[in-house]
């Protein structure tokens, strides 16, 4: 999967669209980690069950230059994409995600808009 400057993942109900402000210090303050490759990276477990270890994987992937992101929400080996939208079952999964994500929203890092 490509860097992309708006990412949509599938029966979200919102875009999420790069931040014309986003800045290299905000993302590290926001737990974003440093890959060997110059790449921020942010990996959160999204649990419906805190601390059970059982839930699925959500990664956020910023190029080193901010001019792209990547959402994926994998299970927990990471390999298999999941769509936690799908299924109502998955409603506080998809809680602390919307959550999460508008937190990142609030510090500039990304717009929100509603599909």
């Amino acid at each position: 999967m490509a860097f992309e400057t708006t990412v949509s993942l599938k029966d979200c109900k919102y875009t999420y669209r790069l931040h014309p402000n986003v800045k290299k210090y905000t993302l590290r303050d926001n737990t974003f980690a440093i890959t060997k490759v110059g790449n921020f990276e942010l990996n959160r477990l999204l649990e419906a069950v805190p601390n059970s270890g059982d839930g699925f994987l959500l990664k956020i992937i910023f190029n080193k230059d901010l001019s792209g992101f990547k959402i994926n929400i994998t299970d927990k080996s990471g390999f298999r994409l999941v769509n936690i939208f799908k299924d109502s079952k998955n409603d506080i999964i998809q809680q602390k995600f919307y959550f999460l994500m508008d937190s990142l929203v609030e510090r500039e890092i990304f717009d929100k808009i509603e599909v």
